[in-house]
């Protein structure tokens, strides 16, 4: 049986994979859901504006420390494939998969915010206004959504190249929403990677909330 541990994308908790979590625990599977630091109900606006992407990989690795897990396979959704792979590339072997769920793959020195598109640019601008360290929301979604520390976007990641050596590494691309997606052209790059296996998944991005068979049969 397979440790998982899924992370989230912006804005989002643990919560978000309320509807996959029990499927994959009644197949007999361990799974870890994380809300990260600055996206939980209690953490305080110090909290928020320090957290960033190292805060998010570290999240990760102090649960593989409290829970001895080796063997691991991280699950990211969106944001969550920068954490991923940050984290995979410093668990000193301990990670065996990972997938990326309609999110991001980022090569060293990229972020979030050079990796997006000029539509979601421009959204985390507008969603920072208020304070410059938080962005709110989109509008509509779920109300649980919580703002996303702005500098875990913009912090550029640092891989050794030991992410690189990961056993297995999907992505996995939702296709019903190309209207909206930046992920198109990462979909065209990881094809053409003997390295990785791409799936296809005809949901909106959150497939999750919208497939969780789907995505509970894929992991």
């Amino acid at each position: 049986m397979t440790t998982f541990v899924l992370v989230p994308g912006a804005w989002h908790g643990a919560w978000s994979f309320d509807p996959v979590v029990p499927l994959l625990e009644r197949a007999g599977h361990t799974v870890h859901a994380l809300t990260l630091t600055g996206l939980r109900p209690d953490d305080d606006a110090a909290t928020v504006a320090t957290a960033n992407l190292d805060t998010h990989a570290d999240d990760v690795l102090r649960l593989l420390d409290r829970a001895h897990s080796t063997d691991v396979t991280l699950v990211g959704h969106s944001y969550g494939g920068m954490v991923i792979s940050a984290a995979a590339d410093r668990a000193g072997g301990r990670v065996t998969r990972l997938v990326h769920l309609d999110a991001y793959v980022p090569r060293d020195g990229e972020s979030c915010w050079s990796s997006t598109t000029d539509g979601y640019r421009q959204k985390f601008l507008a969603g920072a206004a208020t304070n410059g360290y938080a962005v709110l929301p989109p509008a509509g979604g779920d109300p649980r959504r919580r703002p996303h520390p702005f500098a875990s976007f913009t912090q550029a990641i640092r891989l050794t190249g030991a992410v690189d050596r990961v056993p297995r590494r999907d992505f996995v691309y939702c296709s019903g929403w190309e209207d909206g997606t930046p992920f198109t052209h990462l979909r065209t790059r990881l094809q053409a990677d003997p390295t990785w296996q791409v799936h296809d998944l005809p949901t909106v991005h959150n497939a999750m909330r919208e497939a969780p068979r789907a995505v509970a049969a894929l992991l």
